[in-house]
């Protein structure tokens, strides 16, 4: 094994010479027919929907059943920053990160049983729409989408990046850039063509896929360190060979290191921060982030939306199974490279002087899996890297199209509105393209700490907005966008400071002044948190009450227009005006779901009816009774393993 690692990390330093790490038949079939079933099942999704409307292209129509919506919610948002940047967090400290990621059972019920049904009744397509519905006005919508982009940009897109480049690089001494550029053309081919339709079918085939490979590679790891007690010994003695002059506490396992609630002032992860601050964050992401949210307004209905709450929130476990515990693992198996602090040694391990815990996962892929599963688990991590970036990239087409272009251009026809969301996607490709030596200098060991920490810093006023805009009547225009304002500022300066004065390391800490870095991004989070709801409301009740049409509380609502997606303003519009085009530009518009024929002409009838279905949140009685029992096991599974494992 050892002949082996060293061999491949000959290969890895010369992998701009174009040498390849999987050159065997059985890794590269698997990994061929893996995309040409992706892309038959995305063309096979493309053509099967109405593409050629707003409600068609963005919403799929209305027309998702729950399995597709829960397997999309689930591979939205695991990414292969999370096989990356989960392992190595779990490589250097153990299992809280995995109680992160249960934190998500609780709140996709809250998703499900308060937020989207709210959203539906608003019959909005995107997160700023609601917040002009609910205060009036356009600059918070505005500001929302610019501030949504940035942060797809910053996090969402850099992490998925930067850990994809980790591991092809890892496993096949591809160029970087090279890679990157290849996924991307493969992933924008049926996210500009598609719709979110074909977004998630793929994510739905992708999901099982991530499930299967890396449960096989679990088992693998599972055998090589000799089942559960002797994963948890060994894990406590994996230290690494060449120490030199380091203090032990930067290379020794943490004593706490089976435990998810830590101490609320020692700890990496204190259990406070966790517990709440986490939790702010999750609603962000999970409540109002529009990645998530457009998936369950896809829903036919409410139970729809409901159980596929509840399916994502059971796949939510399986991170800690696939994730976590084989990161520790690696670090069991190559305690030299995976868990090094020596900057020189790390360098030549991982080209990074801080540590090469990011490459604990990519590891175990190359170094365990027999030929055709190390090309089947290579599948997995480019599933995962790939369905992250489609659902980014629809959905910021959707705020772009939705919430910007047409404020740029108010009478843009139904098609122009499709061109302009597509050619975002690809410059949003080009940005991303850009953006890779960026992420790849920036907090080069730490990215699930990266991740975060931006979150911290930029998301709660955002959650305190929406929280108090559905629970509070009284806040109106002016505290909402005051409250974001200077929570952006607040947030702001801890993150540049941050960046000017670096994260450090174990070895070589920070010299950032303590009243600003000393306090963790999860306790910072609270705060802000907290401060932004004071502004919130403070200068909403220092000023003009909102209009009634404009509240939009709980199951109350009065909306200001009608819904602004296919029924009104673009449901009814053709183009007989236009003058037949060519065989070949026809060809072309059928591709890309841009041909005439399908938009409909809707009589005032139709047209109430379809505004009907799109506001409705009614339920059969059966099925609202099996998904709110669900809803009670999901919670019951929280609490247990949150309690086994705290």
């Amino acid at each position: 094994m050892r002949g082996f690692t060293l061999r491949h990390i000959h290969l890895h330093k010369h992998c701009n010479n174009g040498t390849v790490v999987l050159n065997n038949a059985a890794d590269i079939s698997v990994i061929v027919i893996y995309f040409l079933v992706v892309l038959a099942v995305g063309l096979w999704a493309m053509f099967r929907t109405n593409r050629s409307t707003v409600g068609g292209f963005f919403l799929a129509g209305r027309s998702m059943v729950w399995w597709p919506i829960g397997a999309s919610l689930f591979a939205s948002n695991i990414g292969s920053g999370h096989f990356v940047g989960i392992a190595g967090t779990a490589a250097a400290g153990g299992i809280a990160i995995g109680g992160m990621e249960w934190n998500a059972l609780v709140v996709v019920i809250i998703l499900g049983w308060l937020f989207v049904p709210i959203y539906i009744k608003a019959g909005v397509v995107t997160m700023p729409e609601y917040l002009k519905k609910r205060f009036g006005g356009q600059r918070i919508r505005i500001y929302l989408s610019v501030l949504s982009l940035i942060l797809y940009v910053f996090t969402k897109i850099s992490a998925d990046m930067f850990s994809g480049a980790i591991f092809i690089n890892q496993a096949l001494g591809l160029n970087i850039y090279l890679a990157v550029i290849m996924l991307l053309l493969i992933t924008s081919l049926y996210t500009v063509t598609g719709g979110l339709a074909a977004v998630i079918y793929t994510d739905t085939l992708q999901t099982i896929i991530m499930i299967v490979g890396s449960f096989i590679l679990m088992g693998f790891a599972f055998n090589e360190v000799g089942g559960y007690e002797n994963f948890q010994r060994r894990y406590m003695e994996a230290i690494p060979s060449d120490t030199v002059n380091i203090s032990a506490s930067c290379y020794e396992p943490r004593e706490d290191a089976f435990h998810i609630f830590r101490n609320a002032i020692t700890g990496d992860l204190p259990w406070p921060g966790v517990v709440f601050g986490l939790t702010i964050l999750a609603l962000w992401y999970w409540c109002t982030d529009q990645v998530i949210v457009q998936r369950c307004l896809s829903a036919k209905n409410l139970s729809h939306v409901k159980a596929g709450c509840i399916l994502c929130g059971y796949l939510k476990v399986l991170p800690m199974f696939l994730m976590v515990f084989p990161g520790m693992m690696s670090r069991i198996l190559y305690p030299d490279e995976v868990a090094c602090v020596d900057p020189i040694k790390c360098q030549e391990y991982c080209d990074a002087s801080v540590g090469c815990t990011n490459i604990a996962y990519p590891k175990l892929v190359v170094d365990l899996m027999p030929n055709g599963l190390r090309g089947l688990m290579l599948s997995v991590m480019m599933a995962s890297l790939m369905s992250s970036l489609t659902s980014i990239f629809n959905s910021a087409s959707t705020l772009f199209t939705m919430d910007i272009y047409t404020k740029i251009r108010s009478r843009a026809s139904e098609r122009e509105l499709m061109i302009a969301g597509r050619l975002f996607i690809l410059a949003l490709i080009g940005v991303s393209i850009a953006w890779i030596p960026v992420v790849q200098s920036a907090q080069s060991g730490k990215l699930t700490d990266y991740i975060q920490s931006i979150t911290s810093y930029l998301t709660p006023p955002v959650a305190a907005v929406f929280i108090l805009a559905i629970f509070c009547k009284r806040v109106n225009e002016s505290g909402a966008f005051y409250g974001l304002v200077i929570g952006l500022l607040i947030g702001l300066s801890r993150m540049i400071t941050e960046f000017i004065y670096g994260t450090g390391s174990c070895i070589s800490p920070s010299n950032c002044p303590t009243i600003i870095c000393g306090v963790h991004y999860l306790y910072f989070s609270m705060i802000l948190f907290v401060v932004s709801c004071i502004i919130i409301v403070g200068i909403s009740l220092m000023t003009k009450p909102i209009e009634d049409k404009h509240v939009l509380v709980s199951t109350v609502l009065e909306p200001e227009e009608p819904y602004r997606g296919e029924v009104q303003r673009y449901g009814n519009r053709r183009y007989s005006h236009l003058e037949e085009p060519g065989l070949c530009k026809k060809a072309v518009m059928c591709f890309c779901g841009l041909d005439q024929e399908k938009a409909p002409t809707l009589s005032p009838e139709e047209q109430a009816e379809l505004q009907k279905k799109l506001t409705d949140t009614s339920e059969v009685p059966l099925w609202r009774n099996v998904v709110n029992a669900n809803a009670i096991i999901l919670l019951c599974v929280a609490v247990f393993f949150h309690g086994y494992f705290g």
